[in-house]
């Protein structure tokens, strides 16, 4: 069995981190096998470099290695990719297409991000992994294929199972293996490490002497939060080695590329504590609302009796509960009743005499508010969910990933309302 170091020189993969480490040691026990694996870890942490190690040490190394990137395939078309069309299945299939499962049989497909499958392809792809059998679109012929399916996240499984968006079933026959890569936060002294190699790889291809970081940059390059991770880590070293011309980079003008450099402090509330009180704000609002509905169909209510009944006493004492909740007891109610005699006298006027504006009785005033309210009381859902999409991607900058984490809803649900709405 290849060992861990030897197999990280192999795959280019830097780092001394125990969890790191770990990672490698697992990809390399499960790789002679045929078991199914599921990666998981944050956006940026390199998750793509588990699967190529279980390919190049499996017995299928010889055989098809296909990449597919499950969240940048339109939801109408997926299923096309991954199992194949026949001619004439849907408009545009002009000829029989062979889908990834077919091409890669005998080999390994890896489906990053696995957890943007709509839910009627993840019955498909539960199938395959019970039996190896699927089915093109337009077809009713059953075919047979034999891969070794690895796939990764950076979803909570747990959470989009709870919320019915991950098939439970579907989750355990997929990661048989689950292999966890640490965030670069969790990794220090393995941040410089790379910081250096990818300074080196930077002044090679670009033809000039590498960058140097002095210790406080050093200090300020591990404490900083790297919510990119990996990712985010070698676009920073590039950015500094293509703009400055100092080869000697100081704390001060590292902080400078840093974004958000000031908002890396601990924390007060988690991620997930944050997600639920949006989403108990939005319930709130909804209840408020619903509230303001009802209290204002006792209202009306209770101005349909008035106008109907001219005996104040007996609608007092049949309605006295909503009177109540709406004037309120005390010097509220000894108003109400003076409102109330006050309306009764406007309302034995006869109708031709009543040629003064509503402006000039307070009680109809009253109505009149009420009745504007009730024309106005419909609720827009189109208008709420365009409210709600705008204020989660003010929260999150922009980033379409977090905000439909937040929102509930997958990337591509969300570019799609994006454009529906012009934002």
């Amino acid at each position: 069995m290849e060992s861990v170091q030897a197999t990280k020189q192999r795959f280019g993969i830097i780092g001394n981190d125990k969890g790191l480490n770990r990672a490698v040691e697992k990809a390399i026990q499960v790789a002679p096998t045929d078991i199914s694996v599921l990666v998981t870890g944050e956006s940026g942490v390199g998750k793509e470099s588990i699967p190529k190690i279980i390919h190049s040490l499996s017995h299928r190394k010889h055989g098809k290695y296909i990449a597919v990137n499950c969240g940048a395939i339109p939801e109408g078309t997926i299923d096309s990719e991954l199992f194949g069309h026949e001619k004439g299945a849907f408009t545009g299939a002009t000829q029989t297409r062979n889908g990834y499962f077919e091409e890669a049989d005998g080999g390994t497909i890896f489906l990053d991000e696995v957890g943007e499958l709509p839910l009627t392809t993840q019955v498909r792809l539960l199938r395959v992994l019970e039996n190896g059998e699927f089915i093109k679109v337009g077809s009713s012929k059953v075919q047979k294929t034999n891969v070794r399916i690895v796939a990764a996240t950076n979803v909570n499984m747990f959470e989009a199972i709870k919320k019915e968006k991950f098939r439970e079933d579907l989750y355990y026959r997929l990661s048989t293996v689950e292999i966890h890569l640490p965030p670069l936060r969790e990794r220090d002294d393995d941040i410089h490490l790379l910081f250096r190699k990818f300074a080196s790889d930077f002044a090679l291809k670009y033809k000039m002497p590498s960058i140097r970081l002095d210790e406080n940059a050093v200090q300020v390059l591990q404490k900083y939060r790297w919510s990119g991770n990996i990712r985010q880590l070698r676009n920073i070293a590039e950015q500094i080695s293509v703009l400055e011309q100092e080869r000697s980079i100081g704390a001060d003008k590292l902080r400078s590329y840093l974004p958000n450099v000031g908002d890396n402090l601990p924390a007060l509330v988690n991620e997930k504590k944050s997600k639920s009180d949006f989403s108990n704000e939005r319930e709130i609002l909804y209840k408020v609302l619903f509230d303001m509905k009802n209290d204002l169909n006792d209202l009306k209510k209770l101005t349909m009796e008035l106008m109907q009944n001219g005996n104040s006493e007996e609608v007092r004492s049949d309605n006295e509960g909503l009177i109540q909740k709406i004037y309120g007891n005390d010097e509220e109610q000894a108003q109400y009743e003076e409102d109330l005699e006050e309306q009764m006298q406007v309302l034995q006027i006869p109708e031709k005499s009543q040629k003064a504006p509503v402006s000039q009785t307070p009680q109809e005033d009253k109505y009149s508010f009420a009745e504007e309210i009730e024309e106005e009381e419909t609720l827009s859902l189109q208008d709420k969910e365009i409210e709600l999409i705008k204020k989660s991607l003010e929260r999150h900058n922009g980033k379409r990933k977090a905000a439909a984490e937040e929102l509930g809803i997958s990337e591509r649900t969300l570019y799609r309302k994006i454009k529906q709405y012009d934002l």
